[in-house]
């Protein structure tokens, strides 16, 4: 029996994403999502995609990631889809920080391990969450292969022009500090699906990537390669996002420090988690922002006001991706905001009609699952709204992975 399945495992500090697809037809036998691992209101809720089934639900405490891991092979134990299964090919893991050494996926090893460790300086909140999630799934499975695939890998094809900050390069190196990049995943996904979109090969096309979702960033691929992008060392650079500051003066920090009087955890916590829409109007879900702006009255000028700065962030990336790229063939919207929010999309390229850029109102306003053309036809530069799919990119490129290592 030939294995064709791949477990992806999203291991966050307190959650587990997880998704179990068969790389045959790509498509997806379960879906699930531990969340609030540590709390007595712990939760799991399991859907079972292959016959159709229901989604099955449980709440109470789950200690840790073993215990979550454990729930989650239980649950896919009853519906025939365990993780003894010999039709399992390899675990994928989702790993956010893979610096400049990890550039494609890779089979993890006591080595690997110890990389994504030395990372965590930059990836304090993500890095040790991927690496328990990885340790508990060896555990379980020693002998299966288990992949990384890094958030940062498709990035690391920018030029040094384009990575690295105008610091003194001594300090730069010792602290590694340059442009990482992040979304990789999705990056790459929409990249060559908004080639397809377009009947050509990645190859052949310049794309901007605009990944909005609660974090956001953008991307310039040029023939399949990322040459630019907005996340930097963390994911606190580029865009405005649901709680983070997007681009900000670095003097700002020393600013709130000296007169201010913050720690430095405090500036933390206020560029990552109190800032972007959030800071600005007090909501991060754009439906709810475009809700008090559509209502009017007291309540929409703040909203309005953070629309507007988000929308001016977002325009003046496109128009420095523009210049980046020399020729643009799409602009491609994607993840939660950029999926669904029609109102984005036509703030985003109004004024932009000099670059070729404009929406259809008519089929920007239509709600659809699927890749789908929003500009004009006959438009000089292609607008896109094309579905993400982390899981599916991530299964993708483990099982080639583990595929091209066993034909070897």
């Amino acid at each position: 029996m030939t294995a064709t399945r791949v477990l992806v495992l999203n291991s966050g500090s307190s959650s587990v994403k997880y998704q179990l697809l068969d790389m045959r037809d790509s498509s997806r036998l379960a879906v699930g999502l531990v969340e609030r691992i540590g709390e007595e209101t712990s939760g799991l809720k399991h859907t079972p995609l292959a016959n159709g089934g229901a989604s099955r639900e449980q709440t109470g405490p789950i200690a840790d990631h073993e215990a979550a891991l454990k729930a989650v092979a239980a649950e896919l134990a009853r519906d025939g889809l365990g993780l003894d299964s010999p039709e399992l090919a390899a675990i994928g893991h989702r790993v956010v920080h893979g610096g400049r050494h990890f550039t494609e996926p890779t089979v993890i090893d006591d080595t690997v391990l110890a990389e994504i460790e030395r990372l965590i300086p930059v990836a304090p909140l993500h890095n040790p969450a991927n690496l328990t999630g990885i340790r508990t799934a060896q555990a379980l499975r020693p002998d299966l292969p288990q992949v990384a695939v890094f958030d940062t890998a498709f990035h690391t094809t920018m030029p040094e022009s384009a990575a690295r900050y105008a610091i003194d390069v001594r300090t730069a190196d010792e602290h590694r500090i340059r442009r990482y990049g992040f979304h990789g995943t999705s990056h790459a996904y929409v990249s060559r699906a908004t080639a397809r979109l377009l009947g050509k090969e990645p190859s052949e096309v310049n794309v901007i990537v605009l990944h909005l979702g609660n974090g956001a960033s953008a991307s310039a691929v040029r023939a399949g390669r990322c040459v630019d992008t907005s996340m930097g060392l963390t994911p606190l650079e580029g865009l405005v996002m649901g709680t983070r500051s997007g681009d900000t003066d670095p003097a700002v920090i020393f600013h709130l420090a000296r007169v201010g009087g913050m720690s430095i955890d405090e500036i933390d916590t206020l560029l990552n988690k109190k800032s972007g829409l959030i800071g600005l109007c007090g909501d991060n879900d754009m439906r709810e922002i475009r809700r008090r702006i559509d209502q009017g009255g007291e309540d929409a000028e703040q909203a309005r006001l953070a629309f507007d700065i988000y929308i001016h962030r977002l325009k003046k990336y496109i128009g420095a991706y523009y210049a980046v790229l020399g020729r643009v063939d799409a602009v491609a919207f994607t993840a939660g905001v950029g999926e669904n929010a029609a109102p984005v999309r036509e703030a985003a390229v109004a004024g932009l009609e000099g670059l070729g850029l404009a929406v259809d109102a008519d089929r920007n306003a239509v709600r659809s699952g699927e890749p789908r053309l929003v500009s004009p036809e006959g438009a000089r530069v292609a607008v896109a709204v094309v579905p993400t799919d982390e899981e599916l990119e991530i299964a993708t490129q483990t099982y080639a992975l583990v595929e091209s290592g066993n034909s070897e």
